[in-house]
């Protein structure tokens, strides 16, 4: 599966961004490919475009995006994330606030993650918090995004995401077909 990785912060830069190198460790590792990573300030438009790009590059088929999340008054990573959205994963949420409670209690209910699909992209928001990235790639992404772990997963579904158009999901899907990967 080829995925970008975008961080948000107003203070990160790329050689700070642990959310963003754990992900992209733990993607690789689990044979997929990097196929973008980029890092922009908390501007809701600018993440929106950031999105629209890449859910229209035939190269990219995943998006996961880091930081904003939160509830300041500069956390509208979200707000973007909706902007772009055809539909809403909201099971995606639930999931994530339930393993997040596990290991930090009630404060679970501060964080906003979130998942939906555009243009046969899948795109998820999580925390910029490392252990949030490595708890939603672990027990959510990476079972979600492995071909072999039927049925159920992203994987299967992302071919029929958009098949009305018949646009970027058969794409996926025949480099999957091709490629095993």
């Amino acid at each position: 599966v080829r995925i970008a990785v975008l961080a948000v912060s107003d203070t990160r830069s790329m050689a700070e961004d642990k959310s963003g190198d754990l992900l992209v460790e733990r993607l690789t590792t689990a044979g997929h490919i990097l196929a973008a990573r980029h890092i922009l300030r908390d501007d809701r438009a600018d993440i929106a475009a950031q999105l629209r790009l890449w859910v229209a590059d035939p190269g990219i088929d995943v998006i996961l995006t880091t930081g904003g999340t939160g509830l300041t008054g500069r956390d509208v990573t979200v707000e973007a994330h909706r902007d772009v959205y055809e539909k809403e994963i909201e099971a995606f949420a639930t999931v994530f606030t339930m393993l997040s409670y596990q290991k930090i209690g009630t404060s679970a209910v501060q964080s906003r993650a979130t998942g939906g699909v555009a243009g046969g992209t899948c795109v998820c928001a999580l925390p910029a918090s490392s252990g949030a990235c490595r708890d939603a790639w672990d027990e959510i992404q990476k079972c979600q995004l492995d071909y072999r772990r039927r049925p159920g997963d992203f994987v299967e579904s992302l071919p029929r995401v958009d098949e009305d158009r018949r646009g970027k999901g058969l794409r996926f899907w025949c480099a999957l077909c091709d490629n095993g990967a």
